[in-house]
């Protein structure tokens, strides 16, 4: 038994509600007042998922991918997306090296625990599609060769609204990746003032130590995966998925990749409040997080569409989420 699995299999739900908790009362010593960001974002962490952060500047977005990344104790990277940058500059590249009259390999940023992206969306759709078979197959090929990335892997990539300049839209592909969207919306009028006060000379983030060391995170990990999940729930959670696909106000629905990844997520977030079974209220929780990015609505839905009520495809997954009936009974293992 290697020592990760033996750490795996020691941790409890109990430690891993615990741990999360530590881990966002860390966070929230730099993000104060976004909580349901914060847990979202771990909530993808321990479910081995994607998550992009989209939202307009200076809001926190980077600051909340470096704060939690700083909260673990494992590999962390950076790319930082330009229109100029290219695939290599992500993966990696062959390199002849003159002693051995060989090429060797260098390995790009994309190989880390966390990868954070800055403003993906302002790279190329060819640079944005070198992330691809690293987010889902957790590998990179180059060429002929394919070179696994240690787990766990996660990507935390950043994206300004695709209305302002210089931007790039993510294609569907691309955003099907990425287990959950969240956005940081900005702070209230205290949160505002108390930034003031305790960033006038440095950074909290300059002064925060991790929490929660490599083998401790995939001993969390390993235990999200172990939790249970009824029939049932399974069933709610393809029903919500089948009933995208069929809405009037939406020409793409959700995919089965969506579905799959809204379960992990339901069992991360189990997990997170001392739970080893998923209820359909976890599913509801994550519903829009998870599916939300993934759907694109029909010209008419668009034009019919109040912006003062809010994001539309939001409201589309709430209504869903609120018409379609939650299984009956007990979700707990028998």
């Amino acid at each position: 038994m290697t020592e990760t699995t033996a750490v795996a299999t020691k941790m409890g739900i109990d430690e891993v509600g615990a741990r999360a908790a530590a881990i966002v009362q860390n966070v929230e010593a730099v993000i104060a007042g976004k909580r349901e960001a914060v847990t979202s974002a771990l909530t993808v962490l321990l479910a081995e998922g994607h998550l992009l952060i989209e939202d307009v500047p200076g809001v926190g977005k980077t600051m909340l991918a470096k704060t939690l990344a700083r909260s673990v104790d494992a590999t962390v990277s950076r790319i930082q997306f330009t229109p100029d940058l290219l695939p290599s500059d992500v993966t990696g590249v062959s390199v002849f090296d003159q002693a051995s009259r060989r090429f060797e390999f260098k390995h790009g940023p994309v190989f880390a625990n966390i990868v954070i992206g800055d403003e993906i969306n302002r790279a190329s759709p060819k640079t944005q599609s070198a992330l691809l078979e690293c987010m889902e197959e957790r590998q990179v090929t180059a060429d002929g060769t394919t070179y696994r990335l240690e787990p766990p892997f996660t990507v935390i990539a950043t994206q300004n609204p695709v209305e302002m300049e210089g931007t790039y839209p993510l294609p569907e592909a691309q955003r099907d990746r990425f287990m959950a969207r969240i956005s940081m919306g900005y702070p209230s009028s205290a949160d505002e003032l108390a930034m003031l006060s305790t960033r006038e000379t440095s950074s909290p983030l300059d002064a925060l130590e991790p929490v929660v060391d490599l083998d401790e995170l995939r001993g969390m990990i390993e235990a999200v995966q172990h939790v249970f999940t009824s029939q049932p729930v399974k069933e709610y959670a393809v029903d919500l998925a089948r009933a995208t696909r069929e809405d009037r106000q939406l020409r793409l629905g959700a995919s089965p990749r969506a579905t799959l990844q809204l379960i992990r997520a339901a069992k991360a977030h189990a997990a997170m409040h001392g739970r080893d079974f998923v209820l359909p209220d976890d599913v509801d929780a994550l519903a829009v997080p998870v599916l939300a990015h993934r759907l694109v609505p029909t010209s008419r839905a668009v034009g019919a569409h109040d912006r003062d009520s809010g994001p539309l495809i939001d409201a589309i997954v709430r209504r869903i989420v609120g018409e379609t009936p939650v299984p009956v009974g007990s979700a707990r293992r028998n």
